[in-house]
């Protein structure tokens, strides 16, 4: 099996819902949309109180290149603008829509028909992809749009679809490779020809065995694309871990997949790519895993903007005492401090855990065992970053390379002393950032 270096393996937790087909759960009796769900500049409200929107409408937008535009995912009434709980940032600004269930069901009888995919230019697919919002699905949310547009210079001979899920728990994108393979195979061919690209491989990680098979199937004709297992291993998902076990190439320091001509897409954001270029759909919904100490786990077809506490109640509500909520995997996920918070464009999973998954351990003196240098996948130095973050040594911390982080996680889940180190990390990363990249 291919793979990269270094890396760990953390327990997989995935027979709770990788079984269970992807089911579309009904309109929540309201929706919160934050207006910063991407990377990039946040979004300008188009819409004020009071108004009345229909699902799809467009309600912020920005005139910013790396940004994403926001769209109304039920028809309602706009009740209400102003801060709210958003799962990374704490609070954000937002606003709330009130559903009208009857004009929602009419929604899906105004799509437009379906176009023939080949005959588009690669500027009016970046064109549509840029109007329906998307970004990328597997977490970072980066306006896709923006990875579909080499810069001049760049020349981009390979697309990669992320297969992987390498977080545990999670098991949506697994769904959406077994339910929309050919989808997730006419996403990739779009995205192909938007770049010029003329390669394309799927990586899928060796424990989906069913989705390997599946789509090897389906591509045994096509000359261009092949299907790539990989090795079982956290964090095979990372865009440049992928291009490292798949082609060979390392991206350079500070670099960007497309330095080493290479663009990589979640196989969620192909579905959604191939959705808006064929019915000019926007992203308004997406699939989500909820799992952990819930009744039922499952994956789950969810409006953007869904309070994970219906999402929550839509799996049969907490199972036991709940300890922490997470929004993501729990490696790289983010614990929520209410259930108020909005599913997000970027919103892969709501895990939920018990007090014997969530344990607290008293942080203790590094002993120098260099664990956390040995499984970094990045090559760094985890524990002299986390020193010099401690010791406000800023100025430092490029030395270091501490930009090429990736916050996986994997140090602070093999050290032996319970340091934190990816959040140490974070809080350097934020602050060199701020002291000297802006500079």
């Amino acid at each position: 099996m291919k793979t990269f270096k270094q890396g760990t393996h953390p327990p997989q937790k995935k027979n709770l819902s990788k079984d269970v087909k992807i089911r579309r759960v009904p309109p929540p009796p309201r929706v919160i949309l934050p207006l910063s769900q991407h990377t990039g500049a946040p979004c300008k409200l188009l819409v004020s109180k009071g108004a009345m929107v229909k699902k799809g409408q467009l309600i912020g937008d920005s005139n910013a290149f790396i940004s994403s535009p926001i769209h109304s995912p039920v028809t309602g009434k706009v009740s209400s603008i102003g801060k709210f709980p958003h799962p990374i940032l704490g609070e954000g600004e937002a606003v709330v829509i009130e559903t009208n269930d009857e004009e929602d069901k009419t929604w899906l009888e105004n799509v437009q028909q379906e176009i023939d995919l080949l005959s588009l230019s690669p500027e009016d697919i970046r064109k549509r992809v840029r109007e329906a919002g998307i970004v990328g699905l597997g977490g970072a949310a980066f306006p896709t749009h923006v990875k579909l547009t080499p810069p001049p210079g760049k020349i981009i001979d390979t697309v990669i679809l992320n297969g992987c899920e390498c977080e545990p728990y999670l098991t949506s994108d697994y769904r959406i490779m077994l339910e929309k393979s050919d989808d997730c195979l006419l996403g990739l061919k779009i995205i192909m020809l938007a770049t010029g690209a003329k390669k394309g491989y799927i990586g899928i990680e060796s424990n989906k065995r069913k989705a390997i098979s599946l789509l090897r199937k389906i591509t045994q004709k096509e000359e261009d694309i092949q299907v790539i297992p990989l090795k079982t291993k956290y964090p095979q998902g990372g865009e440049k871990m992928l291009i490292k076990a798949i082609l060979n190439r390392e991206v350079p320091s500070g670099g960007l997949p497309l330095d080493v001509g290479v663009v990589v897409s979640n196989v969620g954001t192909a579905v959604a790519i191939l959705e808006a270029v064929r019915f000019k759909k926007p992203l308004i919904e997406r699939v989500i895993t909820v799992t952990g100490k819930v009744g039922n786990p499952s994956n789950l077809l969810v409006p953007i903007g869904t309070p994970i506490s219906y999402c929550i109640d839509q799996c049969g509500g907490l199972k036991g005492e709940a300890s922490r909520i997470i929004m993501g995997g729990p490696m790289m996920g983010v614990s929520q401090w209410t259930l108020d918070v909005p599913v997000v464009k970027g919103t892969s999973g709501i895990l939920v855990l018990g007090k014997e998954d969530s344990i607290s351990l008293k942080e203790e003196p590094c002993i120098k065992c260099s664990r956390c240098v040995d499984h970094c996948p990045m090559g760094l130095f985890p524990t002299i970053l986390a020193k010099l973050v401690k010791g406000e040594r800023w100025e430092m911390l490029g030395d270091y390379s501490i930009m090429d982080c990736i916050e996986c996680g994997c140090c602070s889940y093999v050290c032996p002393s319970k340091i934190p180190l990816v959040q140490l990390i974070k809080l350097g990363k934020a602050e060199f950032k701020e002291r000297f990249m802006k500079k």
